[in-house]
């Protein structure tokens, strides 16, 4: 019966120490998942390629978003990452088939860069519309902006743009990056009908 017993104790003993020793693999993976996206989720990240570096983020850098009257900037990040978790984690598994890309120099020189410009800037239109350009309003938020205090032309932009359910990236496409040759008409949703 002792035998028994020491068995028993033997088991639960072991049994704890194998959940124990899964709860701190899982706390390890978790920390090291979040460390991770918090290092891809900075815009020395996003620049670290030279793809990136060399193309859009020059352009970006003569824009309202990077330096402006109010001194705060919007980075890579801020606008192509979303903040909630579940999205942002959808987001950057979606990113890994950059890595793909970049591994196979689809877009390593200014012309095949200049060649893919309009299908890229194609892709991230089509996210920004399907999620109501929920990135923008990581900054812009519509409930809170004071349109009297706009100039009359933004004014009634925006009225008509709500009011026609349009989004941001409805009449915002290169506010932060260059057009992209090429477009067509479908492409140019700015104009107000």
């Amino acid at each position: 019966m002792n035998l028994f017993a020491d068995i028993v104790e033997l088991t639960k003993r072991k049994t704890w120490m194998v959940l124990w020793g899964f709860f701190g693999l899982g706390v390890v993976f978790w920390g090291g998942f979040q460390w991770a996206l918090a290092v891809t989720n900075t815009e020395t990240f996003c620049i670290s390629c030279h793809e990136m570096k060399d193309n859009v983020f020059k352009e970006y850098r003569e824009t309202i978003h990077y330096s402006n009257r109010t001194g705060v900037r919007a980075t890579c990040p801020d606008c192509h990452v979303p903040r909630e978790w579940q999205h942002m984690a959808i987001r950057k598994i979606q990113a890994s088939n950059e890595l793909w890309h970049k591994l196979l120099g689809t877009v390593d020189t200014p012309e095949k860069f200049e060649g893919k410009r309009l299908e890229l800037a194609r892709h991230v239109w089509k996210a920004m519309k399907d999620t109501d350009s929920r990135e923008c309003r990581n900054c812009h938020n519509f409930n809170t902006m004071d349109f009297t205090r706009q100039g009359m032309r933004a004014f009634d932009f925006h009225e008509r743009g709500f009011s026609q359910n349009k989004t941001c990236i409805d009449c915002h496409k290169g506010i932060a990056h260059a057009l992209p040759r090429g477009m067509t008409k479908a492409d140019d949703t700015s104009h107000m009908q």
